[in-house]
């Protein structure tokens, strides 16, 4: 008899543990444990999105024929870690080897390479993540090739060999990106259509009883849970997607309003990031819906890059650069995180919303992230590990292999350019063009130095100046210069840039 060690980012039958190990004679076991859930303080909803899926999970492979041990939480266990979990198992079942399939973040990972062999005293088999396109050897030999490792030139040639959007070995359409014809304001039309809605089974009750108990402190809402907890039910979210809302993702999945949670975005990244979709099946549906009519060419590209580019992307830099990849700080940046992030209470209308969202909601969208509340954080010069905690524990999709490349790299350009050729930093006329929330908003976005200025706009500028040595030779960032030699109140704007940092958890 083996053990075969299901996480809960692995919920798929097409899991490689589940395809080399035997239903007649090997054991799966899983486990909800007290490290994984507070190692940092995780959104209730993502704790019951991902116990509730890992239960639902269970009992699918149970029907399947498998044999399993399963572990509900209790705080107050001996069972603290999973180590723990597999050491009670080995007192009831002889076991000759753990087959476990790699998992998705590095601390996890370093300790079942290097201890849990000897703690356990059996063969620990550990295999590669096939539900990828791009394999992590894959991804280094592509990285040896390039002086630069720019996601551009990644997504080409996984298009190239996925065949997405292709004819004969060309983009359909005659351009690899449309993303620059996804960046249109939203001004009501098309309407916006409503999330799907699951019904709840005695599953998903239990475990949101057990959540609002166990995990009250930890901020973040558990109601309302919209999330989808079986594989079922995921791919109707898929499909509603496909059908209500990718035809128009392209054009407005850069756009915000107050009250819109959702916009047109798809919803579907906890059910990838945790195992209940599968990134091909999802490309799959997005490129037939271009192939029959339902969707435009510029939303299916952007979606799809968005899957076989981008994610598989940060996934291949986190396994090339870690662990010395999360300590990077380029910019010495060291404020701590201002309280609101972790209350929600600020003036700054903006925030203020995306804060609402990600409480009630444990999601916020890219642009929200990106721009907003990480924006923020880049111009306040917040520490890039106190930002990266935050965005690990406020949302559902977040695992560290998505989510410290995206806020450590594209956020805070901590890497010192490796994901991204320039910050991505702008005041707070990026926020009025894209958005509605400046009208909500007690601070003007039109003035730089008076006392109701929007903290974006000078502290945009003092960015540029702080860093201006390492910023203002970069090529993408010239006119950004210039317009900044050009400013007629610059030591008026710096000193009012100045004033606001010192007051920072007051705005």
């Amino acid at each position: 008899m083996r053990f075969g060690l299901i996480l809960g980012d692995q919920l798929n039958q097409q899991l490689a543990t589940l395809k080399y190990l035997n239903p007649a004679e090997d054991l799966i076991l899983m486990a909800e444990v007290l490290e994984e859930t507070t190692y940092v303080a995780h959104h209730p909803q993502k704790i019951a999105l991902i116990f509730s899926a890992m239960r639902h999970f269970a009992k699918e492979l149970q029907a399947a024929g498998w044999k399993i041990r399963y572990h509900t939480f209790k705080r107050d266990s001996e069972i603290k870690k999973l180590l723990d979990f597999i050491q009670h198992q080995q007192q009831l079942f002889p076991a000759s080897a753990l087959v476990i399939t790699q998992c998705g973040e590095y601390r996890l990972q370093h300790e079942i390479e290097t201890a849990w062999g000897n703690a356990l005293q059996l063969p620990v088999v550990c295999l590669e993540d096939d539900r990828f396109f791009c394999g992590i050897e894959q991804f280094n030999q592509w990285a040896k090739k390039y002086k630069t490792l720019r996601m551009e030139y990644f997504y080409r040639e996984m298009r190239k060999q996925t065949q997405y959007l292709m004819h004969e070995q060309q983009p359909i359409g005659g351009q690899w990106n449309f993303d620059k014809t996804n960046r249109k304001a939203w001004s009501g039309n098309p309407p916006l259509t409503s999330p799907l809605v699951f019904e709840r089974d005695q599953i998903d009750q239990d475990v949101i009883e057990l959540v609002k108990k166990e995990f009250s402190q930890h901020i973040g809402n558990i109601e309302p849970f919209l999330w989808a907890t079986t594989r079922q039910n995921a791919l109707l979210a898929l499909h509603h997607f496909i059908t209500h809302c990718l035809p128009y993702f392209g054009d407005y999945q850069d756009a915000m309003i107050h009250g819109s949670d959702f916009m047109f975005h798809s919803l579907l990244s906890p059910y990838l990031n945790c195992g209940l979709l599968l990134p091909k099946e999802v490309c799959d549906a997005a490129q037939t819906a271009y192939y029959n009519g339902q969707a435009p060419l510029n939303a299916v590209e952007g979606f799809i890059r968005q899957i076989l580019g981008w994610r598989e992307y940060v996934r291949g830099i986190y396994w090339l650069y870690m662990p010395e990849y999360r300590d990077q700080n380029a910019l010495q940046h060291t404020t701590p995180l201002p309280q609101y992030y972790w209350t929600g209470d600020t003036k700054m209308a903006c925030m203020a919303e995306c804060f609402r969202n990600t409480f009630q909601h444990a999601y916020a969208h890219h642009i929200q992230r990106l721009m907003i509340t990480g924006n923020f954080a880049l111009l306040t010069g917040v520490h890039p590990q106190e930002i990266c905690e935050w965005y690990l524990a406020v949302y559902a999709d977040a695992y560290e292999w998505v989510e410290l490349l995206n806020t450590l790299g594209m956020v805070m350009h901590a890497d010192g350019g490796l994901m991204a050729t320039k910050p991505y930093a702008a005041s707070g006329n990026y926020i009025h063009k894209m958005s509605d929330y400046c009208q909500h908003c007690t601070y003007n976005v039109k003035t730089k130095t008076e006392a109701d200025s929007c903290p974006f706009n000078s502290l945009y500028w003092y960015f540029m100046l702080r860093h201006e040595a390492l910023l203002r030779h970069n090529p993408r960032m010239s006119m950004v210069y210039k317009t900044l030699d050009r400013l007629q109140d610059k030591a008026k704007i710096m000193a009012h840039a100045q004033s606001l940092l010192k007051q920072l958890d007051q705005l």
